[in-house]
């Protein structure tokens, strides 16, 4: 497993919500991702879970939802639903915040391959625009097609 590369600063988070979040151990601020076919509880303020969220949705056909409750059917996987924090959780740094994947670890390791795989067409996009990087003037902006004569 493989989380995103520490900030500078160190191994937490700068965001004072997602510190405290991460500090309860999920026991006051767990949301459950359900991705794909995977319900995945995580922690963290909400900003950064939402900004965690949409990048996982951008690998994945359907939508990427985010509860703030145990959702319908509860966590499927056995070992995601007794892990244990003993060892810590990995987190995914974002901006100056941190979503911690309190999951198996096969679990935790296919939703940050998601959201990397998320991070790398959220980069592309915005490297190439929706129209691949063409007809774009110097700020960015898309030409107004009446001007072209």
């Amino acid at each position: 497993m493989n989380p995103n590369t520490a900030p500078s600063l160190g191994d937490k988070p700068q965001c004072p919500d997602c510190r405290a979040a991460l500090a309860s151990g999920g026991r006051q601020a767990l949301s459950f991702l359900l991705v794909g076919t995977l319900t995945v509880p995580v922690v963290g303020c909400d900003g950064h879970l939402a900004e965690f969220r949409a990048i996982c949705e951008l690998t994945t056909e359907g939508n990427a939802e985010l509860l703030d409750h145990l959702p319908a059917g509860g966590v499927r996987c056995p070992a995601c639903r007794n892990h244990s924090q003993g060892g810590g959780v990995p987190l995914v740094f974002i901006e100056a915040g941190a979503v911690g994947i309190i999951a198996c670890e096969r679990h935790a390791t296919a939703i940050i391959e998601r959201y990397q795989a998320g991070q790398q067409t959220r980069q592309q996009l915005g490297a190439n625009g929706p129209h691949g990087g063409r007809d774009t003037d110097a700020a960015g902006e898309l030409p107004d097609l009446d001007d072209r004569r």
